[in-house]
């Protein structure tokens, strides 16, 4: 048995004081991720503060039409939520994409925002891994790599982001409020995610002590279709191989706003700003979804062994943006 201490936090700031001024202590929420590693030997923390029951599990609509959805919000919850079903239906088919209904029920916001981007290597800790130890080496470069990354990977780490909501919440513009040691700030989860450069076990910018207290989403754009498509080798409870979060607005005769983020590709969910840039202003035709593909896949660098990922990602986004182009004509 692994000991460790344990406290319930009373309110965010304490709980933020409690973290960040002890190196070894964790936030707890749902548990999902973090009592698995634990249970590994990958995460040792010495503290847990559960934040489970602070006040941060509520859907609100904002005043703009947007949605601030609470950090402790549970994935059921928010995929069945009237709100996000009826005006950000890719985030809701994302959330039941992900992990088994038992678990989607445990998960939280925050939590699955924050799981580690991970892959078996970073698990088996009889094995060589920069995430978990960094300068050890990446055992899965030469090695088992279906899963692994073909776009903003380094030679320290070739792991993929595992969430399937963060995927949606990035095409979406979602903005992540976050609660230090020196007051609220808000990161765009564009920005909030690390690629692994030469600090792999660095997952997003978050300082230790950071507590993401919810995420918010802009209204969508009047007119809009959107949809997430998940690629894995089984049904359920399986990362995706590759993934597509996509959004259109279509004009008279041409697309006038374009939202797309790629998950199972990269070491965060990756935005898709080159193929964003081609649909915009383009005519919603087959020849132009390919061409947006292929822009933006133009920069692969695939492993051996997780080549036919390039061509996979590539067929599937055109697939999904046709997919939209012909609902909008309905």
């Amino acid at each position: 048995m692994i000991p460790f201490d344990y406290e319930r936090a009373t309110d965010v700031d304490s709980a933020v004081a409690t973290v960040t001024g002890d190196p070894r202590a964790s936030f707890l929420a749902g548990g999902t991720n973090l009592v698995d590693h634990m249970k590994l030997g990958v995460a040792h923390p010495h503290l847990l503060v559960d934040v489970s029951r602070l006040p941060l599990g509520e859907v609100v609509e904002l005043p703009d039409g947007g949605l601030r959805i609470g950090a402790a919000v549970r994935n059921s919850d928010l995929a069945a939520h009237d709100v996000v079903r009826a005006r950000y239906p890719m985030l809701s088919r994302a959330l039941l994409s992900g992990a088994s209904g038992q678990l989607r029920n445990l998960a939280t916001t925050a939590g699955n925002l924050l799981q580690r981007t991970r892959c078996v290597y970073f698990q088996d800790v009889t094995t060589p891994c920069n995430k978990r130890e960094p300068g050890t080496g990446c055992s899965a470069i030469g090695g088992y790599v279906r899963y692994h990354a073909i776009l903003g990977a380094s030679e320290h780490c070739v792991a993929v982001h595992p969430s399937d909501m963060a995927v949606a919440m990035t095409a979406l513009d979602g903005v992540v409020v976050v609660r230090g040691a020196d007051g609220d700030r808000r990161i765009p989860l564009s920005e909030f995610y690390r690629l692994p450069g030469d600090r792999p076990d660095r997952d997003t910018v978050l300082a230790h002590g950071d507590l993401v207290t919810a995420v918010e989403l802009p209204p969508p754009p009047a007119g809009n279709r959107s949809a997430y498509r998940k690629v894995r080798d089984r049904a359920s409870f399986a990362f995706a191989v590759v993934s597509v979060a996509a959004e259109l607005t279509i004009g008279d005769a041409s697309i006038t706003s374009a939202r797309v983020a790629l998950g199972g590709v990269a070491h965060r969910p990756w935005r898709a700003t080159l193929a964003e840039e081609v649909l915009v202003g383009s005519p919603p035709t087959e020849a132009m979804f390919t061409e947006a593909a292929a822009a933006e896949l133009e920069a692969a660098q695939p492993l051996p062994g997780n080549e036919f990922k390039v061509a996979l990602t590539r067929r599937v986004l055109a697939s999904v943006l046709r997919s939209l182009a012909e609902e909008a004509r309905r």
